[in-house]
């Protein structure tokens, strides 16, 4: 797994490990990333960005592109469409509460992640993902920390898993109207916080996280019918 310490970071994500790959022959090559990982509620999200090699103006085109949680929600929004439209592929893929809670969150980024790559319409010869490795996907693989933050692929990614997420939030947000999903996402915000100890968990809730299940207990706590004084 590849280091870098903070202060040595490029200001914005670079072709670096890309380049790298393609001067040897090396293509496609696909940055991977998810969204929704620490999230209380939803499923987890991961994409698949394969970029041109051959695009001179690649940098400008994506110039702004970095993690996407250091992006508003509108130049996401924008920079999804652009991303969609010079990359050579890409996919999302998403695993669900249910996953989550059975396999754990780790195995369940990594079974969103191969199922963003099974949506591209190019298979990779080489991964560049973000602090994870896929043992399952029998490909030489560059786990980067930080990698959002490094390879524009991985950005391009982050972006994409995001706003893919984020909108299918929205879109549950009509079935649980009391919860904000909407705004926060999913996220342990202190309006979700508020929401969990009036309304408890719903079918979104991944109960086994911690914050989920100490809100779920306190909310038990006030529902449960308080006992009648004993009679003198």
């Amino acid at each position: 797994m590849a280091r870098q310490p903070l202060a040595d970071l490029p200001p914005l994500p670079t072709l670096e490990f890309e380049q790298s790959l393609w001067q040897a022959g090396v293509f496609p090559t696909a940055g991977l990333d998810e969204a929704g990982r620490g999230a209380w509620a939803g499923p987890v999200a991961a994409a698949a960005v394969i970029l041109p090699p051959d695009d001179a103006d690649l940098l400008k085109h994506l110039h702004g592109v970095r993690d996407s949680k250091q992006m508003t929600a509108r130049a996401r929004e924008g920079f999804a469409a652009v991303i969609r439209e010079t990359a050579l592929a890409w996919g999302v893929g998403f695993a669900s509460v249910e996953e989550i809670e059975t396999h754990g969150i780790v195995p369940a980024t990594r079974l969103a992640m191969m199922r963003a790559l099974q949506e591209c319409a190019l298979y990779p010869r080489h991964l560049l993902i973000d602090a994870l490795r896929l043992p399952e996907i029998p490909l030489p693989q560059t786990s980067l920390i930080k990698g959002d933050a490094r390879s524009l692929s991985i950005a391009a990614a982050s972006v994409l898993a995001k706003t893919a997420r984020d909108a299918l939030m929205r879109d549950l947000a009509r079935q649980y109207p009391q919860y904000g999903f909407e705004v926060h996402k999913g996220y342990g915000t202190a309006r979700h916080r508020r929401a969990l100890q009036q309304w408890g968990p719903c079918p979104l809730h991944r109960r086994t996280y911690r914050p989920v299940m100490h809100l779920s207990d306190l909310w038990k706590a006030s529902a449960a019918p308080h006992p009648e004084p004993a009679e003198p």
